[in-house]
């Protein structure tokens, strides 16, 4: 399968709010609400980021989507943030992979210089291992943060890549 991503349009909205849906509602890998309604998960997810992208496959159907926006404000501001989402037919393809390949060449285009995940959930092993095969270290860990609703209180991994050029040293 060949995978395109592109930035969301809003005829994409009914083929990705299912997607959100399904992953949100299961509650056991983002903090928003199992209940989020529609409008906002819109909200959320398309109206506030910088940026959305979907994936695509082959036929133009939307198989993943991701965010990009600023983590902080002011002199913070150099650092995005970002969130992704694989339709549950379409993981272990290798589409998080190229999201997040992608989100990172957004990220430099578009001047930022450091990529944070705040929450990746610590049941969420798959998520953990891709990040740090594509380079992200686990820079802090909050104890139990997390009311997983299988597991109970797990804990919750802030993340964090360097994606500019070196500092200047001195």
């Amino acid at each position: 399968m060949t995978v395109s991503i592109r930035a969301f349009q809003p005829a994409d909205w009914p083929q990705l709010w299912p997607i959100l849906q399904a992953v949100f509602r299961r509650g056991d890998t983002y903090t928003y609400p199992p209940g989020a309604t529609e409008e906002e998960i819109h909200a959320l997810w398309i109206a506030r980021p910088e940026a959305t992208f979907v994936a695509c496959d082959d036929a133009g159907q939307v198989i993943g989507t991701y965010y990009l926006r600023p983590n902080q404000q002011g002199n913070a501001a150099h650092v995005c943030n970002c969130g992704y989402v694989v339709a549950e037919a379409a993981r272990g393809g290798g589409v998080a992979t190229l999201m997040c390949e992608h989100s990172q060449d957004q990220a430099r285009a578009r001047g930022y210089l450091a990529m944070q995940f705040n929450f990746v959930v610590s049941t969420n092993t798959g998520a953990v291992r891709l990040w740090q095969r594509l380079g992200y270290e686990i820079v802090g860990t909050l104890p139990r943060a997390f009311r997983h609703p299988q597991a109970g209180l797990v804990d919750a991994h802030v993340m964090y890549k360097w994606l500019g050029p070196e500092p200047a040293a001195g």
